[in-house]
């Protein structure tokens, strides 16, 4: 993978395709490589670009902390190695927080956002409390809390229909190093709400949330669906948070629906 640099670390990325460019940002213990199964389909028609956030997968740390705007800083970084002004962005989960903090910093680089199982809203304080003792937890043994919450983030159903996916998974979860962890949990409890960008959005936004969701509620992903002529959304019955394991072909559907926008 090439790489571009951010704060003294190296961040690795790939670039497919030709067309429109579309930043995939991948979730919390994953990495770029989540994207896999679509990437072939959206490269048909589009440049698409991958990053490892900080922490993650192939890239370095540069923190005790990794905020919001500083990974947009590192996505920001690798668009002016590639010379590309203006893109798409599709953030799973923490990568939906990221891409926000960017269209937030650069609106005039950014032609529109989807949000895959993420949200615009801060924490709740009963949730910054869960992430300081998640982070005690990881100071602990890191590899012990990967192994207890990353099955969590699926419905219960899919965790014996989909038991190679998730192992599998899992196991490039247990890859991500115990500051990458630490310094993606503090970022995200520090983060500040975004819910203004949903008003009078100048692109589309795009929402694509799980019925069954156990992170985020289904009826906070309804309230910000209705925010903004511009801002369009579904939500789909059967996946929890990790729909592109979940329900794959639902949400290749949906994506593909976003980037023609």
């Amino acid at each position: 993978m090439p790489k571009a640099n951010f704060k003294k670390a190296k961040i690795h990325y790939s670039d497919s395709g030709k067309g429109p460019a579309v930043v995939l940002i991948h979730g919390f213990l994953e990495n770029s490589t989540m994207w896999k199964r679509f990437v072939s389909d959206f490269s048909q028609r589009n440049r698409v670009i991958l990053i490892d956030l900080p922490g993650h997968g192939k890239s370095e740390c540069f923190g005790y902390t990794h905020t919001m705007e500083e990974m947009a800083g590192c996505v920001e970084a690798v668009l002016k190695q590639l010379k590309i002004r203006k893109v798409k962005l599709v953030g799973h989960s923490l990568g939906g927080y990221v891409a926000l903090a960017f269209a937030d910093l650069f609106p005039d680089k950014t032609k529109g956002i989807c949000l895959f199982f993420s949200t615009t809203r801060a924490d709740s304080p009963q949730k910054k409390k869960d992430r300081t003792r998640a982070i005690n937890v990881v100071k602990e043994n890191h590899k012990s809390f990967i192994r207890v919450a990353f099955p969590m983030l699926f419905r219960s159903k899919f965790r014996k229909l989909k038991k190679k996916e998730i192992k599998t998974a899992k196991l490039k979860a247990l890859q991500t190093s115990k500051q990458g962890i630490i310094a993606s949990l503090e970022g995200m409890k520090k983060r500040p709400s975004r819910e203004i960008l949903l008003k009078f959005p100048p692109y589309p936004i795009h929402i694509i949330s799980g019925e069954r969701d156990p992170i985020i509620s289904v009826k906070t992903m309804q309230q910000q669906m209705t925010r903004s002529e511009n801002v369009t959304g579904v939500v789909l019955k059967e996946p929890g948070h990790m729909g592109h394991i979940e329900a794959p072909e639902e949400c290749l559907r949906e994506l593909q629906f976003f980037l023609k926008k």
